[in-house]
C-alpha cells in the first residue's frame, strides 16, 4: 500500500460484501485498497441460493454440495421434510474458499490487498479521511481516501465510529464446529443433500441449530441471544442427537449476527457501511451472504455517484435501494422470529405449517429468488387463514 497518496476508496474488510464492493469499484477503474485481517472465518451455513450463483457469477467449482430439500424438526422430534421443486437446489459453500475467491477476484480487477486490521478512523488538516490500520507484524500504518467503505462485520469498528446509533444494534450470538461429513450407512441422521433445521428451545431457546452440508465437510451450529447460554454445550447436543459426535472436527467458529439493519448507513460525508456492518442478515434465518453481496454492490454503485458528483447525499442510496427491494421480507421475517421461536408450543406449531405444501412451495420460491411471490393469490389466501388459525390456537400442533 501508498501512504503517500489518496485512494479513492479504502474499503474495510474483505468478507462478501467488502470484496464485492471492491470487484465493484475496481472494474470501474477506481483506485481501491482492500483492507482485511485474515485468519478469521464468520460462522455460516454457507448456504447461497441461485440468484446469487446468476446474478454475482460463482464458479460451478465452489458449490462444494448441491441441496434438494431441508428437513424441519421441532421440539418434540418431529421431522418435516420440504424437497424443492423441479430441478432446484441450494449451493453450498464453504466460507474459508468462497470469500478468498472473492478476494482474488477484486484484486484481479485492480483492487490492492492488504492483510492488516482497521484501528481507526481520523482527518487530515484537509478534511481527508485516514484510515488506521496495524498489520500482522504489528506495524502501524495510515492511508488517506475520498471515501471509506466499512463492510467490518457485525459490531462494525468502522460504523461504530461514523455512524450514529450503530452501537445499539441488537445480535445473536452464533457458533458453528465444522466437521467430517459422515459416510452413507454410519448411522447418522444426516443427508448430503438435505440441510436439518432444529427448532428446539434446549438447543436455542430464541433461534434455531443447524445441520448443513458441504460435501467433504458439514456445518452443525446454533445461534442465540441469550446471554448465558451454553452455545457450545448445545453444539455438542445436537451432534450427538444428530449422530455427529464421533466425526473429526475441523474447525470451530463463532461470531454475532446482527438482527435488524441500521436506520442509517453512512456519515453524509465520506464514509457507508455494508454488510454485517450495516445489519442486512435476514431476521427468521439468519442468512447473510446475498445480501452481503447485494448491499456491496449497490454500497460500491453509491459510493461511485459519491465520486463522481462529490454529493454526500448519493451515499444514502445503498440503504434505500436496499430496503425498498428487501425491507418488506426483512420487516416479515423479523415479526416471525419474535412470535414463532418464542416458545417450544410455538415451534411445533411452526413446524406444522411447514408440512403445508402452499408454505413449503412460496417458501422456495421467497428464497431461491428473493422476492415476495405473487402468483399465486388462492395460495396466500390459504396460508393467511392457516396462519391465523394457529396463532390463535385453532391449528393442531
Amino acid at each position: 500500500m501508498h501512504e503517500d497518496r489518496t485512494y479513492d476508496v479504502i474499503v474495510v474488510g474483505g468478507g462478501p460484501a467488502g470484496a464485492t464492493a471492491a470487484h465493484e469499484l475496481a472494474r470501474l477503474g477506481r483506485d481501491v485498497l482492500l483492507l482485511d485481517r485474515g485468519g478469521r472465518i464468520k460462522p455460516c451455513g454457507g448456504a447461497i441460493p441461485p440468484i446469487l450463483i446468476e446474478e454475482f457469477g460463482i464458479p460451478d467449482h465452489l458449490i462444494r454440495a448441491r441441496v434438494r430439500s431441508a428437513r424441519i424438526v421441532s421440539p418434540s422430534d418431529r421431522q418435516v421434510d420440504m424437497p424443492i421443486d423441479g430441478d432446484g437446489y441450494v449451493g453450498m459453500v464453504d466460507r474459508e474458499d468462497f470469500d478468498e475467491w472473492l478476494r482474488v477476484r477484486a484484486a484481479d480487477a485492480g483492487a490492492e490487498r492488504v492483510t492488516a486490521s482497521f484501528r481507526r478512523l481520523s482527518r487530515a488538516d484537509d478534511g481527508t479521511a485516514v484510515v488506521h490500520l496495524r498489520t500482522r507484524e504489528g506495524v502501524e500504518l495510515a492511508a488517506r481516501a475520498r471515501a471509506v467503505l466499512g463492510a467490518d462485520g457485525a459490531r462494525s469498528e468502522v460504523a461504530r465510529q461514523s455512524v450514529p446509533g450503530a452501537d445499539r444494534i441488537p445480535y445473536v450470538a452464533a457458533y458453528h464446529e465444522i466437521v467430517r461429513s459422515p459416510e452413507p450407512g454410519s448411522g447418522a441422521r444426516f443427508d448430503a443433500k438435505r440441510c436439518d433445521v432444529y427448532y428446539r428451545g434446549e438447543l436455542s431457546p430464541d433461534f434455531y441449530a443447524w445441520v448443513f452440508p458441504h460435501g467433504d465437510t458439514t456445518s452443525v451450529g446454533v445461534g442465540s441471544a441469550c446471554k448465558g447460554f451454553s452455545l457450545r454445550g448445545a453444539v455438542s447436543q445436537l451432534r450427538a442427537d444428530a449422530g455427529l459426535a464421533g466425526v473429526d472436527t475441523v474447525r470451530r467458529e463463532g461470531a454475532p449476527i446482527p438482527l435488524r439493519p441500521l436506520k442509517r448507513w453512512d456519515n453524509r460525508r465520506d464514509v457507508l457501511v455494508v454488510g454485517d456492518a450495516a445489519g442486512i442478515v435476514a431476521p427468521a434465518s439468519g442468512e447473510g451472504i446475498y445480501y452481503a453481496m447485494l448491499g456491496g454492490r449497490l454500497g460500491g454503485e453509491a459510493v461511485e455517484r459519491f465520486l463522481v458528483t462529490g454529493d454526500a447525499r448519493e451515499l444514502a442510496q445503498a440503504r434505500r435501494r436496499f430496503m425498498r427491494a428487501h425491507g418488506k421480507v426483512f420487516w416479515v421475517l423479523g415479526i416471525m422470529q419474535r412470535f414463532w421461536y418464542s416458545s417450544d408450543k410455538r415451534r411445533e406449531r411452526f413446524v406444522t405449517m411447514c408440512a403445508d405444501p402452499d408454505v413449503q412451495h412460496l417458501t422456495w420460491q421467497a428464497y431461491m429468488h428473493k422476492r415476495l411471490v405473487r402468483a399465486k393469490p388462492v395460495a396466500h389466501a390459504r396460508i393467511f387463514f392457516k396462519d391465523l388459525g394457529h396463532l390463535l390456537g385453532l391449528g393442531r400442533a
